[in-house]
């Protein structure tokens, strides 16, 4: 993936500060912050969204994800964090390696505000949820 600017982060092509890495992770300060302190944790491997991720892969993934929010946490001592992260194009992932972004939050003000969400209570109502639920069960392999 020579064009990926995640991989050529990962062979060390483009320079980043890394605050940790292990076999199947690599995490580093985002070059564009929205607040002090946030990170990017990526793959070692080339994976494009959370649907290309093997369940083996994921839990390598998100094992080292406490390991990062307790290193922000306890050298910035945020009052909070956001993790975003963004899948395909619709939903505004511009980088197309997964990655998940850790914001610290300082507070209301702390100039980083996530899109209003809207509610669409009108349209799902408590039964179209459970009907969706259960389609989502029939899904899902144990």
């Amino acid at each position: 993936m020579g064009s990926c600017i995640f991989c050529q982060i990962i062979e060390g092509s483009i320079p980043s500060a890394k605050i940790y890495e292990d076999e199947h992770v690599y995490a580093f300060m985002d070059i564009m912050p929205v607040t002090k302190g946030h990170v990017l944790l990526i793959p070692k491997k080339h994976v494009e969204n959370i649907y290309d991720f093997t369940e083996e892969d994921a839990a390598n993934f998100f094992a080292a994800a406490p390991k990062i929010a307790n290193a922000l946490k306890d050298e910035f001592i945020p009052v909070g964090m956001n993790l975003l992260q963004n899948n395909g194009a619709a939903a505004g992932q511009t980088v197309f390696h997964y990655h998940l972004h850790f914001i610290p939050r300082y507070d209301e003000t702390d100039g980083f505000d996530l899109a209003k969400w809207e509610s669409k209570q009108d349209e799902f109502t408590p039964e179209k949820v459970q009907e969706l639920a259960a389609t989502l069960r029939g899904k899902i392999s144990q």
